[in-house]
């Protein structure tokens, strides 16, 4: 094995994808704290203490509680390197989620003890299935009441239509919940638990037939737990790593990531499971990891996680070969050389400056504009990674400045959000004042691009809502488009790669425009445009 292709082995790059409130953030702290990569877990429940939770590095985040930005974490754990990427749960926030997931070799899907498979999970878990990621099950709060593990495997097979099988299985639920078995080793987990589960819950770890397990179990516990794992060994789905890594089985664990119970069983055994990076394909060919030429894409742009720098991230998912400080890439959008001189690895709002990185990896790159949502960077011949979905906006607002004397900070700060593909910018080029409008997939996506500008650069905003809820890129003759008769449920705007587009208030008005204009093209995504009518 070359020395390229054993520090490629030692990655595992994945996801977590939940429902809101399922426990996402709370489990990614807890994964940090048993990979030694905190001390001290900040869990969202324990605000009362003033701990802030170590991925929710935004101010917005830690006040209410949520995530609403993809977080990027990486720690070495048994000799291997893991890349976490925390994805915002707020359903307002999954086209942020589903670009993130395009840098993920597999996902750990976080489902609630006591709701089940949710409406976000059946989205998220659609989007790894079609992208033939391996997904691996945490069954969460199993110190809350449930339907109970049997029925939740039901529901994961049902509802979702992938096969499951139990790796560990719970040893009662809510106040009387006080470990796990493990299948794999026929040992019984029993935990205590710790102040807020800040730290790690101690563990006693006991054969299922030792004499000792009778002065922590009750009788009736015992034999439940005997029953059980009888029917799971007889009914139950066989463990098929080769099922896992084509997507048709999903490895279930469960546990209390708030507790700390059955994280660092699930940990130890997600990191023997989980693929390291595989192949990608690229428009000109299939792009292995261990090739010597480096290559990679940018799947997310930040700005402001330094308040002290203002600057935007980048964030570049190695693909192949490895990466070094100061290296001369290609862009390939731009066609031209650049020089990666200041690279940077990402601990949630923390960052060190990169030396080297490999397939895997995930690496900020300081981006004063030169790039852009999905851009191809590489050392060798030409790359196009295609990998980032396009979303079209669902709803719209003309954004309104209070702040007069801070123009300026209000152009750069729309110009900068807009970069991070939080928002899409359309001008309506008939309106006498050009104020911006902007298109969200969420409603909440307006509060925090308000909330932003008002922390990241000291400007007052207003919104006021458009009634439109659809929006339809444009190709047609400059003539033919003069002579169209919008009308009210329509009105005609500019995007900011300049190209002509038309917001419209439902689908009858739509359809009423296309019937009466059938020189006119309408399309739903700006990506749609014939070569002719597309403007960079």
């Amino acid at each position: 094995m070359t020395a390229l292709e054993k520090e490629i082995s030692r990655r595992r790059t994945f996801a977590i994808i939940s429902h809101p409130d399922a426990g996402k953030t709370t489990l990614t702290e807890k994964l940090l704290l048993y990979g030694g990569a905190i001390q001290l877990a900040g869990t969202v429940t324990a605000r009362r203490n003033q701990r802030k939770a170590t991925s929710d590095w935004m101010e917005i985040e830690k006040q209410r509680g949520i995530s609403i930005t993809s977080t990027v974490l990486q720690f070495e754990y048994r000799e291997h390197v893991l890349n976490l990427l925390d994805t915002p749960g707020h359903d307002d926030f999954s086209a942020d989620t589903y670009r993130t997931l395009t840098a993920a070799d597999s996902a750990v899907m976080l489902i609630d003890n006591a709701k089940g498979v949710e409406t976000q999970t059946k989205k998220l878990f659609a989007v790894c299935r079609s992208r033939g990621i391996p997904i691996f099950t945490f069954i969460n709060k199993l110190d809350h009441d449930g339907i109970g593990p049997l029925a939740l495997l039901t529901e994961v097979e049902d509802v979702l239509g992938i096969r499951s099988v139990a790796m560990n299985w719970p040893i009662g639920q809510g106040v009387g919940f006080k470990g796990v078995y493990h299948r794999g080793t026929r040992q019984v987990h029993l935990f205590q638990r710790v102040a807020h589960g800040a730290e790690r819950a101690p563990v006693i770890a006991l054969d299922l037939d030792s004499p000792e397990l009778a002065h922590y179990l009750n009788p009736d516990e015992v034999r439940t737990l005997l029953d059980e794992i009888d029917l799971i060994d007889v009914a139950g789905e066989a463990f098929d790593i080769d099922a896992v890594n084509r997507g048709e089985l999903t490895p279930v664990f469960f546990g209390s990531a708030i507790t700390n119970f059955g994280v660092e069983l699930f940990l130890n055994e997600f990191l023997d499971m989980a693929p390291p990076p595989g192949h990608r394909t690229a428009e000109e060919r299939q792009v292995e990891p261990d090739e010597v030429d480096f290559s990679g894409f940018v799947f997310k742009i930040q700005a402001n996680m330094d308040p002290n720098h203002r600057d935007r991230i980048a964030f570049m998912r190695v693909v192949s070969g490895k990466f070094e400080k100061d290296m001369q890439v290609r862009h390939t959008r731009l066609n031209k050389d650049i020089r990666l001189t200041r690279p940077q690895r990402l601990f949630a709002q923390d960052r060190e400056t990169v030396e080297e990185a490999y397939s895997g990896d995930i690496v900020g790159l300081t981006n004063p504009g030169l790039f852009n949502l999905g851009d191809t960077v590489c050392s060798g011949p030409a790359l196009h990674f295609k990998e980032l979905p396009p979303f079209a906006p669902e709803m719209f607002a003309v954004l309104l400045n209070k702040s007069i004397e801070r123009f300026k900070h209000f152009e750069k700060g729309i110009e900068q959000l807009c970069d991070e593909g939080l928002v899409d910018l359309f001008l309506d080029v008939r309106a006498h004042r050009r104020d911006p409008i902007l298109g969200v997939v969420g409603k909440l996506q307006f509060e925090v691009i308000q909330y932003r500008l008002k922390s990241e650069y000291g400007v007052d905003t207003m919104l006021e809502s458009l009634p439109f809820d659809l929006i339809r890129y444009i190709d047609a003759d400059p003539k033919v488009l003069a002579d169209v008769y919008w009308g009210s449920n329509a009105r005609p705007v500019q995007t900011r790669r300049t190209n002509t587009a038309v917001l419209v208030a439902g689908t009858w008005p739509l359809k009423y425009l296309e019937d009466k204009n059938p020189l006119v093209r309408f399309y739903e995504r700006e990506d749609m445009l014939p070569a002719h009518a597309q403007r960079t």
